[in-house]
């Protein structure tokens, strides 16, 4: 039986003298009537899941895991159902962050330990819901059973080295492929289902699967619209997804956050079905998508971590036409045996197939990596038209230098940091409320709040790689070039003109002693 609250609740007591103090058999016959009323009340609401969640109510069938982020966290035996698989304790073998850890030391946390953040947080999120507008709004256990464990299982589909695999590799073996690890999840969900009988409602798992892929496919027909707003917002863009890997990666990263997600979760209200915040919480919105972006442009974009992927990238496509990476990634019964272990499985080989993958992944070891040139932000005023950049846009552009470049030297990497929409502030679509009780929803200009937000919401930048460290300079006055003809100036941000030389320490010692 859902009791709706009021924000804050203030238990209505009267003083002690005022009380009216019910007789012991009284008070035990009230209560048998409202326990029996609430098991009935329940039982009809919970449809096919109710065996499921009065099964869960017994703590010896739970489990307590304990997160370095949220705390402890508790598993029901549905979930735990899913969690005890091989697809998904794949997840551990897959980092969050992919190769940043070659960069930051600490950015070894997996996928698993995010899917439970987001499988805790989106729990603590429908639970704020149903607490305070649980009548109103129809929220049933099936809802809350849904909403978890699409949490739980939205990247079980993702591949070796998460993004890199998705954008990087794929394009360039794939041309025109529209893969994406949302659909792979949504696959693998119904894989893990048969292969371990897991008795769940079909219509349970095709809205697990639909919430899990609504950042793409928003649900405009559907009901409770406001569920597909939890775990992939496709409206606009906050869901608990970010409230997890915002502060876990920057936990890992040894890197500040200021974001709180508590408060957020703490305040949200269902208005005309959907989730809005409260007018004074805007600049911790804003906070959220600052945020992120600031991860993006430390950590995930960081030079030296995208030199590193692009090698990888690299050694993949080289070692796909022997491995046969691509044909695994159709079927969730072979893609599940993917994971971040494909570089040892290439690094421990003597096939010689194998050869030019393994002599990247020993230079990437060894830290011989392509060498950063220099990139080139472009103008605010041309971001709606630029186009594309190729390695013969740099070598075309080389006047001199002593050394003939060829596109094979060259890498170009573009790269876009955004609020989640690109040039659109995400913010215009977040909806807002003054008071609880009010049924109004607004949204809130920058303009309104602060002249010190940005007006801009996109950076694209051109960053250029050498391949060979003995033609950083080379590449980098093509580059030069290449930015006077096309943008008529330049930008250096820091020119690496070639790689440091480390001292032969044993020579120096040797000739100390001579």
């Amino acid at each position: 039986m859902t009791i709706n609250e009021k924000r804050p609740y203030i238990p209505n007591q009267k003083p002690d003298k005022e009380r009216v103090y019910t007789r012991p058999k009284q008070t035990l016959y009230f209560a048998l009537v409202l326990l029996l009323h609430s098991l009935i009340t329940d039982s009809v609401m919970a449809g096919p899941v109710s065996t499921i969640d009065s099964f869960n109510q017994d703590r010896k069938f739970l489990k307590l895991i304990r997160d370095n982020v949220h705390g402890n966290i508790l598993l029901e035996p549905i979930f735990l159902k899913f969690m005890d698989s091989e697809q998904f304790q794949r997840l551990r073998d897959l980092k969050q962050l992919g190769l940043s850890y070659m960069v930051y030391p600490g950015a070894v946390h997996s996928r698993f330990e995010h899917s439970l953040g987001v499988y805790w947080l989106a729990g603590k999120a429908i639970d704020v819901i149903k607490k305070y507008q649980g009548q109103e709004l129809g929220i049933e256990d099936f809802d809350v059973l849904t909403v978890k464990l699409a949490g739980l299982l939205h990247d079980v589909g993702h591949g070796p080295f998460s993004h890199t695999f998705e954008r990087g590799f794929l394009p360039l073996v794939l041309k025109g492929s529209t893969w994406s690890h949302e659909e792979m999840s949504v696959k693998m969900i119904d894989h893990i289902v048969d292969q371990h009988n897991i008795d769940l409602d079909s219509e349970l798992l095709k809205k697990v699967k639909e919430m899990i892929t609504s950042s793409s496919d928003y649900p405009s027909q559907r009901e409770k619209k406001f569920l597909y707003d939890i775990v992939a917002n496709g409206r606009n863009g906050i869901d608990v997804d970010k409230f997890d890997y915002i502060v876990r990666d920057s936990r890992a990263c040894g890197l500040g956050c200021n974001f709180e997600p508590q408060r957020l979760m703490e305040t949200m209200q269902v208005v005309d079905d959907e989730i809005c915040y409260r007018a004074k919480d805007y600049l911790t919105v804003h906070k959220l998508f600052a945020t992120r972006a600031d991860l993006h442009r430390t950590v995930y974009t960081h030079a030296k971590v995208k030199a590193i992927e692009l090698m990888v990238i690299d050694a993949l496509v080289k070692a796909n036409p022997f491995l046969q990476i691509t044909s695994s990634i159709h079927q969730p019964s072979d893609f599940w045996k993917l994971s971040d272990s494909i570089l040892k499985t290439i690094e421990s080989s003597s096939q010689q197939e194998l050869k030019e993958s393994r002599d990247l992944i020993q230079r990437i070891r060894r830290r011989d990596l392509y060498q950063y040139c220099n990139e080139f932000s472009v103008p605010k005023e041309q971001l709606l038209h630029f186009g594309s950049i190729t390695p013969q846009d740099i070598v075309c552009s080389q006047t001199s230098g002593g050394v003939t470049l060829k596109e094979e030297d060259v890498i170009v990497s573009i790269v876009k940091i955004d609020l989640t929409r690109g040039s659109e502030n995400p913010l215009g679509r977040i909806k807002f409320f003054k008071e609880y009780d009010g049924k109004e929803k607004f949204p809130i200009t920058d303009n309104c709040v602060s002249h010190l937000l940005p007006a801009y919401c996109e950076d694209v930048m051109v960053r250029v790689y050498s391949k060979k460290p003995e033609l950083v300079a080379a590449v980098s006055k093509a580059f030069e070039n290449y930015q006077m003809n096309k943008f008529g100036k330049k930008t250096q941000v820091h020119e690496t003109p070639e790689k440091k030389k480390r001292p032969n320490y044993r020579s120096r010692h040797m000739g100390n002693l001579s």
